[in-house]
Order: structure tokens, then C-alpha cells, then sequence
């Protein structure tokens, strides 16, 4: 059960993946947000958020690395209610979250001159079909291939942009005490409705703990590898510690290039925020520094799109399945490929139709993509609740069960979870709080 340079090789990718899931709306907006609203005043929730979320995110890896089944038949065989509830809920968030993200994709290439002309709606089009024909043909080789390349161009080149900025010297007073006293306080009711956002897709939804669970599947079957738990969980841990580190990326990028200004950043257009997110970073780094911001941001969303859309048609695919009792999701006979193919082209097709609604109805890019986000932290509790409850299970080894330390965190996180979805109701439907 030792790590193994071969043994991490080969087991590398499912990780990759899920941070290429995670480092798109949550960090390119929100964590970009924060810096922009608050400057460096939320790194404390972002990275609390992040540790509370950890362990409900693990139990994918975990469940299947130890039991060989993925974590959706572990969902079945714990309860029979938690593949309902979950394929309920991923029917609907799966929609509105791949057309959010490919709609952010297309605002940022109006960035590049090739495609200033064009309408950014048109542009979410074309990468939702682009992203859509990459899946289909190329399958999950070219998801783990094109999924890697992307999220080690983007942690680079945010790297590259933190680096230059630090060294012109860019900190000024108020931005060095905004750790602790931002010209505008975070912690105010008033804040909700961004802060909600904010750790909903931060570093991402709890109900992607299932993805790392099915895709651990087609990488030992394209590696022809089968990982242990160890060599498993070093995959999940470098992918979790890049959406970490690369959400503070954006954090310093936002705050040193924009404090002051988070309050308009949203404003307006998707094609006038991505104007002004490009146009503050070539100002206070230089004009050259396009080349480096606009690929950076595009990586991120583009590969968040990919991955979407194939973790949601995956994991409802593998739920039918499990369901009529005919497979176990595992990808490995061709009529669960067809299954999935299909599952997928729907996706594609309800997505489409989701930017044309937003489209006539003057939808902006605020809305379009904070709606999904709160929907995931709103629904976080549940599926944090069936994590822990599966991985702590009769199901799972005894050694490879959580100890006292993730059982704490996991308790803590739920509660956290909880009491932020509850407050969050109060303020927003009963006005609790309203007048602060």
C-alpha cells in the first residue's frame, strides 16, 4: 500500500479532473469577487471553506479505492433514497451549471480579437458543441489529456500574473490591512447573497464527490492500473491543493489589481465584465500581460465546461443503471457507453436551450452563474450528509473508514453547511436580518 512513482503515474488524473472542475466560476469570479470587493478579507472563509468541504469530497476516492464499487452504489446499498434525491438534484443543477459555464467560456473569448465580433451567447454555443463533439469522440482520454494540459497552463500562467504583480510593488496601505479591516466589511446579512455564491462553488459542489468515484474507472481501465487507496488519495490531494492554492491566485490578482471596484465588476454585461476583468490586469501589470490573462482565464472555464459536461451525463448515466439493475455504471459494456453517449446529447440540448431562455429573457452573467451557485450550497447539506453517512459505513474497511479528525471536520462542516443554507433562507425569503 506504499506510493510508487509508476503506481502515481498511473493513478494520476481523476484529481486533475476535479480540480479542473472546480477551478472555473468559484475562482475566476467569485474568489476574483472577493479580492476586488474585500481585498484580501475573505482568504479566511475561502480557506475554511475549503477544509470543511475537504473530507465530503474525499469519500469518492476513498469509497472506491478501498471498496472497488463506485460511491453511487454505495449510495444504494446504504439508502434507498439517496440515488433518487441525488439524481433529482443533478437533473436539475447539471443544466443550469454546464450552460453557466460555457456562457462565462464565450464571455471571455469576445476578449480575443478573432471573435470581439461575435456575440458572446453565440460563442457559448459553439464551445458547449466543441466541448460536446471532444467527449463524444474522443471520450475520457481526451477529457484526462486535455483536462491536465489545461489546468497546469492555468496554475502557471495565474502564477506568472501573481509573481509580476508582487514584483512592481502593487500593495498599498489599505490593501496590506485589508486582511483585517477591508474598506468594506464583509460580515454583514447584507453580504449574503455573495458570500452564499462564494463557498457554494468553493473550491467546488459537495455533490462532485461522486465524480473522482466513476472516473477512477475508465483511468485504470486506460491505464490498465489499478490504484491503492494511498496513490489514490495523492491524486485527490494534488488536485485539491491546485484549487486551493490557485483560488488564492485569484484572490491577490483581484485584490491587488481592483480594490475598490468589486461592486461594478458584475455590473452590467457578460462582454462588458469580461472587457473590465482584462482591462484592470493589462493596467496594472501591462498590456502583454493579455496574453497571459486571457488564456489563464479561458483554461479555467473551458476545462470547468469539459468536465462538466461529463461528469453530470456520467453519473446520472451510472444512477439509471444502478437503478433498473442492469450495470453498475462502470462504464465497461457498450450499451452503458450508448446510455451515457445519449445522456450527454441531452445535456447538450438542455443547456442550449437554458443560454437561449437567458438570451431572450436579458439574462446577465451575474445571475446566470450565481443562481447555480447557490443552488449548490444551498443543496451542499444533503449531499454532505449522505457522504459521510455512506463513508463511515458497514460498506467501507474498518482502516479505511474516517478517524476522529475527518469524522470532526466532517461534523463541523455539516453544521456549517447547515446554519449558513438556513441563514441564508431566513435573510432572503423571511427578510431576517434585512435592515443590517
Amino acid at each position: 500500500m506504499d506510493l510508487t512513482k509508476q503506481g502515481i503515474q498511473k493513478s494520476l488524473g481523476p484529481g486533475i479532473l476535479l480540480a479542473g472542475a472546480a477551478i472555473g466560476g468559484s475562482h475566476l469570479l467569485s474568489s476574483t469577487t472577493a479580492g476586488a470587493r474585500f481585498g484580501f478579507g475573505l482568504v479566511g472563509l475561502i480557506l475554511i471553506t475549503n477544509l470543511l468541504k475537504y473530507p465530503f469530497l474525499l469519500v469518492g476516492t476513498r469509497f472506491t479505492s478501498s471498496t472497488g464499487k463506485s460511491l453511487l452504489e454505495g449510495f444504494k446499498e446504504k439508502n434507498s433514497l439517496y440515488l433518487p434525491i441525488f439524481v433529482i438534484v443533478s437533473l436539475i443543477t447539471g443544466t443550469f451549471t454546464i450552460a453557466a459555464v460555457s456562457f462565462v467560456s464565450g464571455v471571455l473569448l469576445t476578449s480575443i480579437p478573432l471573435f470581439s465580433d461575435f456575440p458572446a451567447m453565440d460563442l457559448s454555443i459553439g464551445i458547449l458543441i466543441v466541448c460536446g463533439l471532444i467527449l463524444l469522440f474522443g471520450e475520457y482520454r481526451a477529457l484526462d489529456r486535455i483536462s491536465k494540459f489545461l489546468v497546469a497552463l492555468l496554475t502557471f500562467l495565474t502564477l506568472f500574473a501573481v509573481i509580476s504583480l508582487l514584483s512592481k510593488g502593487s500593495f498599498n496601505e489599505s490593501l496590506s490591512v485589508s486582511w483585517i479591516e477591508p474598506k468594506i466589511s464583509p460580515w454583514k446579512l447584507s453580504n449574503l447573497s455573495f458570500l452564499i455564491p462564494l463557498m457554494g462553488w468553493m473550491p467546488c459542489p459537495v455533490e462532485l464527490c461522486v465524480w473522482p468515484s466513476l472516473w477512477m474507472f475508465s483511468r485504470s481501465k486506460d491505464s490498465n492500473y489499478k490504484p491503492n487507496v494511498k496513490e489514490s488519495e495523492f491524486d485527490f490531494n494534488l488536485g485539491y491543493l491546485i484549487t486551493v492554492v490557485t483560488a488564492i491566485f485569484f484572490v491577490t490578482l483581484g485584490a491587488i489589481t481592483m480594490y475598490g471596484t468589486g461592486d461594478e465588476m458584475l455590473s452590467g454585461s457578460g462582454v462588458f465584465f469580461a472587457q473590465k476583468l482584462i482591462r484592470l490586469y493589462t493596467n496594472s501589470i501591462g498590456d502583454w500581460s493579455k496574453w497571459i490573462i486571457i488564456p489563464a482565464s479561458f483554461a479555467a472555464m473551458f476545462s470547468t465546461t469539459l468536465t462538466c459536461l461529463d461528469a453530470y451525463p456520467r453519473s446520472i448515466s451510472s444512477i439509471q443503471g444502478l437503478l433498473k439493475g442492469t450495470d453498475k455504471g462502470h462504464m465497461e459494456s457498450s450499451s452503458e457507453k450508448t446510455r451515457f453517449r445519449n445522456w450527454m446529447v441531452l445535456h447538450i440540448f438542455a443547456s442550449l436551450l437554458a443560454l437561449l431562455i437567458a438570451r431572450s429573457g436579458g439574462i446577465g452573467v451575474k445571475d446566470f452563474v450565481f443562481g447555480a451557485m447557490t443552488g449548490s450550497f444551498l443543496t451542499a447539506p444533503i449531499f454532505a450528509w449522505m457522504a459521510m453517512d455512506t463513508i463511515n459505513s458497514d460498506l467501507v474497511p474498518t482502516k479505511h473508514r474516517f478517524g476522529f479528525f475527518l469524522k470532526s471536520i466532517c461534523w463541523i462542516g455539516l453544521i456549517f453547511l447547515t446554519a449558513f443554507s438556513l441563514l441564508f433562507i431566513a435573510n432572503s425569503f423571511f427578510g431576517v436580518g434585512s435592515s443590517n
